[in-house]
């Protein structure tokens, strides 16, 4: 769904809802599996986020904004402190700027409260980036499900 709301290709029949969650790979490949020159910024990612917006609203879809999850002591590299401030931004722009039709605050689910740029323990598959089945299913709960009704 997230492809065709952002590629411009045929909407999926009767999908009314988009939900977004970009922004993890965009800051961390560069420089690990990506060259350093594909490197973004918080600003870019935001704006790549309007666009995204704006498609799913030209197909009548409601667009939710998902916070990036955090990521320090990540095993494939994609933390640093540039990376870090960036995912800051743009969870705050998610979280304030007005554009999504709803937030789903991902971040504020997983994190561990103790640390708050990492994964709680409980919910990490091990690599300090990606969430394991607990995490899954706390990202399942973090959903509002009166935005899908």
């Amino acid at each position: 769904m997230p492809c065709a709301a952002s590629t411009g290709t045929s909407s999926q029949p009767g999908a009314r809802h988009l939900i977004v969650l970009l922004g993890v790979n965009d800051l961390g490949h560069p420089g690990t599996v990506a060259p350093v020159s594909e490197r973004v910024t918080a600003a870019d990612l935001i704006e790549a986020h309007r666009q995204i917006i704006a498609r799913a609203h030209d197909r009548g879809l409601k667009a939710y904004g998902g916070t990036v999850l955090p990521f320090k002591g990540d095993t494939l590299g994609f933390y640093s402190p540039e990376n870090e401030a960036a995912r800051q931004v743009l969870n705050h722009w998610i979280r304030t700027g007005g554009e999504y039709d709803a937030v789903i605050d991902f971040d504020r689910a997983l994190r561990d409260p103790a640390d708050p740029q990492r994964l709680l323990a409980r919910y990490d598959s091990g690599d300090h980036l990606h969430p394991d089945d607990a995490g899954a299913e706390a990202m399942a709960r973090a959903v509002p499900l009166r935005l899908l009704r």
